[in-house]
């Protein structure tokens, strides 16, 4: 499919990379998205080593009182290209409006396929989660209420790493063993849901390997719909899983809109309070997802099954 391109035009650079270390100090490719006096703490690595890939920042709101619901941002970028602040650029009313509605927001790194291919990167996002759970208290985080955003490629780790906690994959879990975290609701902005199902389509940009999942996978997933299958966070749906809010564009030119709408069916034939978003002619990504509306949706959910 011309489809997967999978993500390759996908999103919106923001800048060079810049250190920031210490709170207070926002980086300077988001500094006009976040509200004023936002505290950062930023580049903090999550998996005892120097790896940039390895690291994550957390966003709280300036007067920040107790245990604050946090939110895990999982940048996209056919999981082998761009950084934590991806996807902010074209989101920047959204993300403002994590930290204007008492949130916290926390952006992670994870490893790129074609630096390590799959499961490292669902490996990196249970270590990142976990490491935010055990250092809740430190950052003023609530550890019981913790939310997943992910746009794309991140999307799709999002949905794998919502759906698959309660199933215990010990093959996700990072070298730190099993995690403790637990997610209350999963946001998911165009993120591949099956990728047995993307195989079936006889595109050839899909179908060999220098296409995205190819990478990611090591393998077509046509020639190894065993990893295919484990790598889809639908084999993953069951009546525990979390409630999602899953949001893709009409026209959307990289993931097919029936990944959602499948996903969402899936959801609902388990029992999962779900609500599916199709916004009319948009394509795979930008700032027609940060419109009032769908804004107003999405948080309306997230206050339901998070804050409250």
């Amino acid at each position: 499919m011309n489809n997967l391109k999978l993500l390759l035009p996908l999103f919106t650079f923001l800048g060079t990379y810049t250190i920031c270390p210490a709170q207070n100090q926002l980086a300077s490719k988001v500094k006009d998205i976040f509200p004023e006096n936002t505290i950062v703490y930023g580049n903090i690595p999550y998996a005892n080593d120097t790896l940039i890939k390895h690291q994550l920042d957390i966003y709280l709101p300036p007067g920040k009182i107790g245990k604050l619901p946090l939110v895990v941002w999982i940048h996209g970028g056919a999981w082998m290209m761009n950084d934590k602040y991806a996807d902010m650029g074209y989101m920047k009313k959204t993300v403002a409006g994590f930290i204007d509605s008492g949130y916290a927001l926390a952006s992670i790194n994870y490893r790129y396929s074609t630096d390590a291919i799959f499961p490292a990167q669902i490996q990196d996002c249970y270590q990142a989660l976990e490491w935010l759970y055990q250092h809740a208290d430190k950052y003023h985080l609530d550890k019981d209420r913790i939310a997943l955003i992910g746009f794309s490629a991140g999307g799709h780790l999002a949905n794998l790493l919502g759906l698959s906690r309660n199933n215990d994959v010990s093959s996700f879990y990072p070298a730190t063993g099993r995690p403790h975290f637990s997610i209350r609701c999963v946001l998911d902005f165009y993120g591949p849901s099956d990728l047995v199902m993307v195989a079936n389509n006889p595109d050839t940009v899909i179908n060999n390997m220098r296409n995205p999942v190819s990478i990611l996978l090591g393998a077509m997933a046509v020639d190894r719909p065993d990893i295919a299958k484990k790598a889809s966070p639908a084999t993953y749906v069951d009546k525990n899983d979390p409630p999602f809010f899953i949001v893709q564009g009409e026209k959307d030119e990289s993931v097919p809109n029936t990944q959602s709408r499948m996903l969402s069916s899936w959801l609902t034939l388990s029992g999962v309070p779900n609500e599916l978003v199709l916004v009319p002619n948009a394509p795979h990504y930008g700032v027609m997802f940060d419109a009032d509306w769908i804004r107003t949706k999405l948080f309306s959910f997230l206050h339901a099954h998070l804050k409250n």
